[in-house]
């Protein structure tokens, strides 16, 4: 059987990973000037870095986590149907997402020790989920996020918000383009009154409601606002809203969020059935969406004050976002943008005659070095199947490297666009391809 990549994942080749490569470059720029510093996790944890972190009632603990046996008896654990009796050690996942695994670093790490200044973090890994296949939806994806630890301060909140316009900016993207929406999930002071209001809603209405849904009023009421059955929806547009039963911490953190936002030009939508994915999320909550682009969601984040402790940690503030590559990419490309952007010039050198070839050598590690991606024969073919590979690479100048020009001190420059040709000496060949290339 011929060998092929699993369901859902797909390969990085050419222009796609140029573009994950921009991606990670403009991350880069955008969360360096703010203080942040790159880190990456392990692609596998210990599963209780995610039930504890993201939530035992979430779909993606319940349904979509790739679990992983390690130094178990396979058989045993499928006829028993239980893990019970593993340690934890042998009983491990595979990272569906990247802030817990941060989290946990940070914990094991001690990097928030009392009273020290805040830690700022920023990846670009592979997330694993097992999702069914479908357009940006994938089983492998990657994400570009921040975690930022240890800072209560709702300008922190603003900040986050304000870097992840700033990076789809940057990507490309025409703000106008794209919808901000934003909410507050209150915290454990007042949200498990509205959540138990919420329950009570959904049994009032669980004849009119999905299976999903009368499951998820025991579970997790508050993702029935996330429910993708439209009478679901419709009915939810009743229920009871956050906003209106926030303490007066919570309504006064999210209101200076806004007042930062304002101040800042950010354009914002909010949306008080907006809940998010996620267990840990407190107060503020946000997302981006690309109406039009057939994708959903981009990407978004929230604040989460309470996940250190529920890793081992001391009481930790914590805010952060993630961004999705693949969605991003395919929103970009819906709105007529690039990410991947042009691939660099390349310089093919061809030689006349094979005696040739010590020098045609001796000239791409000369271009080489000085950053020009050059190309030349490898495969002993004739001067003219030489111009033809250069022109499938798509090499914008050829030199040649002829014995005639050779005597001369020199060699000859071909422009693949114009067709000029010209002689150069050898001492300036590589300040000439140079100003070629580069301009």
């Amino acid at each position: 059987m011929r060998a092929q990549k699993v369901k859902g994942t797909q390969d990085l080749l050419g222009r796609d990973m140029r573009a994950w490569q921009r991606m990670q470059q403009v991350a880069a720029e955008v969360f360096g000037p703010y203080g942040f510093e790159p880190v990456e996790t392990p692609a596998i944890e210990q599963v209780d870095v995610f039930v504890h972190g993201i939530g035992q009632s979430t779909d993606v603990v319940r349904k979509e986590m790739f679990r992983v046996f390690a130094g178990a008896n396979m058989e045993t654990i499928l006829s028993r149907g239980s893990e019970d009796g593993l340690k934890a050690g042998q009983r491990l996942a595979l990272r569906p997402e990247g802030t817990a695994g941060v989290v946990r670093a940070v914990v094991e790490n001690n990097l928030v020790p009392q009273g020290a200044t805040p830690v700022k973090l920023y990846y670009a890994e592979a997330m694993f989920r097992g999702e069914r296949p479908q357009k940006g939806r994938l089983r492998q994806f990657h994400q570009v996020g921040i975690e930022w630890l240890g800072a209560p301060d709702p300008a922190a909140d603003a900040e986050c918000i304000i870097m992840l316009m700033e990076f789809y900016k940057r990507l490309g993207f025409d703000l106008s383009k794209l919808r901000l929406l934003i909410n507050s999930m209150g915290d454990p002071a007042c949200r498990p009154a509205y959540r138990d209001q919420v329950r009570a809603f959904i049994l009032e209405h669980a004849d009119e409601m999905c299976d999903e849904c009368r499951e998820r009023a025991e579970v997790n009421p508050l993702r029935a606002f996330d429910c993708k059955n439209d009478h679901c929806r419709e009915v939810m547009a009743a229920a009871p809203l956050m906003r209106d039963h926030l303490c007066d911490d919570c309504r006064d953190h999210y209101e200076q969020v806004k007042r930062y936002l304002d101040e800042a030009g950010i354009v914002y939508v909010e949306d008080p059935t907006l809940v998010r994915g996620l267990d840990y999320y407190t107060r503020t909550v946000f997302e981006v969406e690309a109406p039009g682009a057939g994708v959903g969601s981009i990407g978004g984040g929230g604040r989460y004050d309470g996940l250190v402790e529920l890793e081992g940690g001391k009481p930790t503030p914590g805010v952060g976002f993630a961004v999705g590559f693949e969605r991003a990419m395919l929103a970009l490309e819906a709105f007529g943008g690039e990410l991947a952007g042009a691939q660099e010039p390349c310089v093919y050198v061809a030689n006349a005659g094979a005696e040739l070839r010590d020098k045609v050598f001796t000239i791409t590690q000369q271009l080489r070095r000085a950053g020009v991606r050059t190309e030349a024969d490898y495969q002993h073919r004739s001067l003219k199947s030489q111009f033809k590979q250069a022109d499938k690479l798509g090499a914008s100048h050829i030199i040649v490297v002829g014995g005639d020009e050779l005597a001369q001190g020199a060699v000859r420059l071909r422009d693949m666009q114009t067709h000029e040709e010209r002689l150069v000496l050898l001492e300036d060949i590589v300040e000439t391809v140079l100003g070629c290339v580069r301009g």
